[in-house]
């Protein structure tokens, strides 16, 4: 039943020119690596050839691997659901070790001997920021599935992505605590070292401000501060409804337990950085509230579906970072439906057009490729991980 379910959603979804996922079959997508010839990498007849670059060996190898899997996982499920425009789509892949001159020469050959029509990936921002400009000045339209700097996307018409940039999570961390929270008052803590908190902080502040909320404190810190009861104690004084930490789950941990020791009320709220708390403090964070991108608690039957499928074929729950590639991918594939073909300016005219359901929430692309859409806000309960809320920015 679900297949069969799944299946309709995907040819209801295809009428209207957009796609998403459908459930899991055996289908095997071509996957060459690095070092198979030119000929085994050559595509056949009228196929939709997509090119993917992740790190799937080195320090950065457990982003990387799913991202390919979950790469695979929705090119498995369009082929089994007829393809695009009646091709089928093979993947070309290569391990790109996180390296940004291995990037470039990897891409290179994505286009030149692969003869690729689109590109998903790199990961990480550093890789992405090298191709991405090649990849605008040659026209091959690429989605990165997960960088997040703010200057991957701008001024390159080619260029989106599928993850939210920072200060767009800031931003709906204050929309969330002023519409779902009815904070009026908030603290703000500020990593000064990192530009991720930096960010986080300046964007959840202007849009609190801007809906009316006033800020009582202003606080910045560094990676050496374990001693906070100083601010907190000051914090504690001026009673704030909610308290943002934009930091990293070892630092917001530290945090929380002295917010506890300090008897505060506030509610604590964060960004994606939170994602893994529960493991080593989740009773200092009991209660409080983080932005990620999806919740696997999520009941909407696209999220449900795709992680049942992604255990099914791998073994291990997808995370964030397979679920961001699962919906690039189908970004990209959706745009070629609706263009009727591979030609990159009919596939850029309707990746600008995008309006489609997806994993990691319902997604839109703005004017310089990034996506406007929903934010999980996830609590935690009982020591577990649960989505609170949907949040968009729009």
């Amino acid at each position: 039943m679900k297949k069969l379910l799944s299946l309709a959603l995907v040819l209801v979804i295809v009428l209207s020119t957009f796609l998403t996922g459908c459930a899991g079959n055996d289908a095997e997508p071509t996957t060459p690596d690095a070092t198979e010839t030119e000929t085994e990498t050559e595509a056949s007849g009228e196929a939709v050839r997509l090119g993917l670059l992740a790190p799937t060996s080195g320090a950065l190898a457990p982003y990387g691997q799913a991202v390919k899997n979950s790469v695979e996982l929705a090119i498995q499920e369009i082929n089994a659901a007829g393809g695009v425009n009646g091709a089928d789509v093979e993947l070309f892949f290569y391990d790109n070790e996180g390296d940004s001159t291995k990037t470039v020469n990897l891409f290179n050959k994505l286009v030149d001997v692969d003869k690729i029509d689109a590109l998903i990936g790199p990961v990480i921002s550093t890789t992405t920021l090298a191709v991405a400009p090649i990849a605008n000045e040659l026209g091959i339209p690429m989605i990165s599935p997960t960088a997040t700097n703010k200057d991957v996307t701008p001024g390159l018409d080619y260029v989106f992505r599928a993850c939210y940039i920072d200060p767009y999570q800031g931003s709906v961390v204050a929309k969330f605590a002023m519409e779902n929270l009815e904070a009026k008052t908030a603290a703000v803590f500020t990593n000064v070292g990192s530009d991720y908190s930096d960010g986080l902080a300046k964007a959840f502040t202007e849009t609190f401000e801007a809906g009316g909320g006033t800020i009582t404190d202003a606080e910045g810190y560094t990676d050496a501060d374990n001693d906070f009861s100083a601010i907190l104690t000051k914090v504690k004084a001026n009673a704030p409804d909610v308290i943002f930490v934009p930091d990293y789950f070892n630092m917001v941990g530290v945090v929380a337990s002295q917010v506890r020791e300090l008897g505060i009320e506030s509610v604590l709220l964060g960004g994606d950085g939170w994602d893994g708390i529960q493991n080593d403090f989740a009773a200092e964070v009991e209660g409080y509230f983080f932005a990620n991108h999806y919740s696997t608690t999520d009941p909407d039957p696209i999220v449900q579906d795709f992680i049942a499928s992604y255990e099914a074929q791998f073994g291990e729950t997808p995370n964030a970072l397979g679920a961001l590639a699962y919906d690039a991918t189908n970004v990209m594939l959706a745009a070629i439906i609706a263009a009727g073909s591979t030609d990159a300016e009919a596939v850029l005219v309707a990746l600008k057009a995008t309006d489609m359901p997806a994993v990691c929430g319902y997604i839109t692309f703005d004017e310089n490729g990034d996506p406007i859409k929903d934010i999980s806000i996830i609590t935690v309960k009982d020591g577990k991980l649960e989505l609170e809320a949907k949040v968009s920015g729009n």
